[in-house]
């Protein structure tokens, strides 16, 4: 059913919410966030063994398949952008169970294609048909939204980033294992996750959008810019939006610049980088579930939020200006406090919208955090490659940091404006 919102007729999240949903089995939360683990696990499945099977399907050397690999990304990450208001909006109209699962089933599909791909043409196929379903995270979050009470959302957002970090965690190492099993291994092995995933939760997954709260669909919404259009005319959430874009690539910074620039300022080799992502992965996962939940108890989401990108930037400024390997102890955990905006801003975002637009906000982070996918890796590495070589005088590795720690301080202030711009309980 299509419902109508004025600025009169202004509603509770709390009401809306149905009891069906209010009573939701807890095993269903669970069962999400591994869902979104396991699917972040087979993404990472895939990382050590890509670039071999694009050296494989092209017979040319390393540099041009680096070449190859980052228009794949790209390509992943142009369809998202696209894909996540238009499966959003179908999730607002036809409930967010078929979405998640057919999405988890067209994953699976993907990762088949990835593994007896013929060609590289194939494997950009396989890649489109991942960005095009790549909705799972968004669909979870909108069903994690329809059944969590506006107080818990914080919470609940910041353990489904850590359930997406840890299998982001685990994935590559355990792709890294499978690959001596043979090329295609790790691809049948994501494929076979997602196939457990969709047989599981059509056991045992119900659906979370009652029809009474469903709406009709309609392609002005079902795109990037009509669905923040749409967002902007229901509720005023613009800033909150702009401040999710700028967290999402400072955050991104670090590890598109990480290797190299601790290469360079610290003479590490690959061990080293290695361990010290590693210990950026655990880091963010430990903020995402116990400080962002201790937060969020004791001074709120809003508070949360300027805190973690206030400590992003200052972690920022200290591998900027720092020297010495001892910085990286340091200053990674105050990083990676930057995290726990995103779950913040989320639960912000959320309660600030309608029961049956939020499959529309999540496939508008979606979308931003598609954007923040292509254009970190194009700005940051650049901007360090230019700051590093001299040849403008002067050698400042520490540029993009800087730069980093600039919009997370300008997103501190959109936080605060934000945050103020509407009543803290009230969707339109």
């Amino acid at each position: 059913m299509t419902t109508a919102h004025g600025g009169s007729q202004s509603a509770s999240v709390e009401a809306s919410l149905t009891p069906d949903a209010a009573q939701t089995p807890q095993r269903v939360v669970y069962f999400l966030l591994l869902t979104v683990a396991l699917d972040a696990m087979g993404l990472g499945l895939l990382i050590p063994v890509t670039p071999q099977l694009i050296l494989k399907l092209t017979g040319e050397g390393l540099a041009r398949a680096a070449i190859y690999g980052g228009w794949l990304t790209a390509t992943f990450a142009i369809i998202q952008f696209f894909a996540g208001p238009l499966l959003g909006s179908i999730s607002d109209h036809t409930g967010r169970r078929p979405v998640l699962l057919i999405s988890l089933g067209a994953f699976g599909l993907s990762y088949v294609l990835m593994g007896y791909a013929p060609s590289l043409a194939w494997l950009f196929l396989a890649q489109m048909l991942t960005g095009l379903f790549g909705a799972t995270p968004a669909t979870a979050g909108a069903f994690l939204a329809d059944i969590t009470p506006p107080a818990g959302r914080t919470r609940v957002f910041g353990s489904m980033a850590a359930a997406f970090g840890t299998g982001f965690i685990i994935g590559p190492a355990l792709g890294g294992m499978l690959v001596s099993y043979g090329l295609r291994v790790p691809f049948l092995t994501a494929a076979a996750l997602s196939g457990v995933t969709v047989i599981y939760g059509a056991l045992v997954l119900p659906e979370s959008l009652p029809r009474s709260r469903r709406r009709g669909f309609a392609w002005r919404r079902a795109n990037p810019w009509g669905a923040v259009s749409e967002l902007r005319r229901r509720s005023r959430v613009v800033l909150l939006l702009l401040t999710a874009f700028l967290q999402r690539v400072s955050t991104s910074a670090l590890p598109a610049t990480w290797p190299y620039f601790s290469m360079q300022q610290y003479g590490w080799g690959s061990r080293q980088v290695g361990y010290s992502l590693a210990a950026f992965g655990v880091a963010t996962v430990v903020n995402q579930v116990w400080l962002l939940r201790w937060m969020d108890r004791t001074i709120g989401p809003v508070r949360a939020a300027e805190f973690g990108l206030l400590m992003l930037a200052l972690g920022y400024v200290g591998f900027a200006f720092g020297h010495g390997a001892w910085v990286a102890p340091v200053c990674i955990p105050l990083a990676t406090m930057g995290f726990m905006a995103g779950p913040a801003l989320a639960s912000m975002l959320s309660v600030r919208v309608a029961g049956d637009a939020q499959g529309m906000l999540q496939g508008v982070l979606a979308s931003i955090n598609g954007v923040a996918a292509v254009l970190t890796p194009l700005i940051m590495p650049t901007l360090f490659s230019v700051f590093s070589s001299g040849n403008l005088g002067v050698r400042f590795p520490g540029a993009p940091y800087i730069l980093s720690a600039a919009l997370a301080v300008l997103g501190t202030l959109f936080v605060a404006r934000g945050a103020a711009a509407h009543g803290p309980n009230r969707a339109l």
